[in-house]
């Protein structure tokens, strides 16, 4: 997975469990696109702390999925349901139904 779409899929699952400083700066490095310089300049502090605060927050988001695993478990329900939509006989979609259902 690509570096800044894992970061996004990270923060879409487990942002709210960042404080509010964290969440603004991971936004504006992630989701903003701002340069670490630019977002240094309106936080008021270094260009290595916006850094190291970033580092902080992958490391917390990735150990978060590596507990919870809600990333994983979307992405094989995703990867089910798109089987479902390639299923022709409703002998198959009830037993893929199923299993999203045990998934669950």
């Amino acid at each position: 997975m690509e570096k800044i779409v894992e970061q996004g899929m990270l923060y879409d699952f487990y942002g709210e469990l960042l404080t509010e400083h964290q969440r603004k700066i991971y936004e504006d490095v992630v989701l903003n696109d701002m340069s670490l310089s630019e977002i240094a300049e309106e936080q008021g502090i270094s260009r290595q702390g916006v850094h190291d605060l970033v580092r902080r927050c992958d490391r917390t988001l990735q150990s978060y999925e590596e507990r919870l695993h809600l990333i994983a478990r979307f992405q094989k329900v995703k990867h089910t349901v798109e089987k479902i939509e390639q299923i022709s006989t409703e002998t198959q979609v009830r037993e893929l139904a199923g299993q999203i259902l045990e998934e669950l």
